[in-house]
C-alpha cells in the first residue's frame, strides 16, 4: 500500500464554455469501480438532453484501475484527456464526468483534448484536493477510571480517536501512524501504569 494518494476534497461541478458548447465537469470521490459507474449514471439521467457524457475514474491507492470513456466523441478526444489530466495531477479514488451540450460550432480534434482536459483540470482546482495518509488501526482497552482521562489526552495531543465503546471495560478505537505504534505503546503502558490493553489492527487511509 502506498504511504499516501490524493483525492478530490468534496464532489462538485464546475463548467465553462468553448465556442458556444458548454462543458460541465462534475467530480466525485469514488471507493469502488461501482461507485464510479453509478456517479455516471446519476449524471446521465441529471442531464438527459446533452449529447455526451464523457468520463474517467481511476480507483486505487496505486491507481490500478484507469478506465475512461469518449461517449460518441472522436475517438481520444474526451475520456483520454480527462484521464490523462486525473493521473497528471496524482489523483486516487476519484471519478470525472463532463457532460457536454453542443453549440454548433466544431472544435475539432485538439480543441475537444484541450476542452475536455482543461475543465476536469479547473474543476481540481476549484473543488479542492486532499492527501490521505496510510496508518494502522489499534484497539486500546482500559477500566472506566482511566478512560475519560486518558481518551482526553488522546484528542489533546491530535491522535486520531474513530470510536469509544463502553462496556466491562472501555474500548477506544485509534489510527497510528506505523512510524508511531511502538512510541505510542510505550507512552500509552506509562498513562495508565501498565493496565491498558493494546492491539493492533489492519491498515486504512485517513485525512493527512
Amino acid at each position: 500500500m502506498p504511504d499516501e494518494y490524493r483525492t478530490v476534497a468534496r464532489e462538485g461541478v464546475h463548467d465553462i464554455e468553448i465556442s458556444k458548447s458548454r462543458f460541465i465537469c462534475a467530480l466525485a470521490p469514488a471507493a469502488t469501480e461501482e461507485e464510479a459507474q453509478a456517479f455516471i449514471a446519476r449524471i446521465r439521467k441529471e442531464h438527459p438532453a446533452a449529447r455526451h457524457h464523457c468520463w474517467a475514474y481511476v480507483i486505487g491507492a496505486d491507481g490500478s484501475v484507469q478506465k475512461a470513456s469518449d461517449d460518441g466523441e472522436p475517438g481520444g478526444t474526451a475520456g483520454v484527456p480527462m484521464l490523462q489530466m486525473l493521473v497528471r495531477r496524482e489523483m486516487r479514488y476519484v471519478v470525472a464526468v463532463v457532460t457536454r451540450y453542443f453549440g454548433g460550432i466544431k472544435l475539432g480534434a485538439g480543441g475537444l483534448i484541450r476542452a475536455y482536459g482543461g475543465v476536469v483540470g479547473e474543476a481540481l482546482d476549484t473543488l479542492g484536493t486532499v492527501t490521505r495518509r496510510r496508518f494502522r488501526l489499534a484497539t486500546v482497552t482500559v477500566d472506566h477510571q482511566r478512560a475519560g482521562k486518558l481518551e482526553n489526552e488522546l484528542r489533546a495531543t491530535g491522535r486520531d480517536v474513530r470510536e469509544v465503546t463502553y462496556g466491562a471495560g472501555v474500548r477506544i478505537d485509534i489510527g497510528l501512524p506505523e512510524t508511531e505504534v511502538e512510541s505510542f505503546r510505550a507512552w500509552l503502558a506509562d498513562s495508565t501504569a501498565g493496565t491498558a490493553l493494546f492491539e493492533l489492527g489492519g491498515e486504512a487511509y485517513g485525512d493527512a
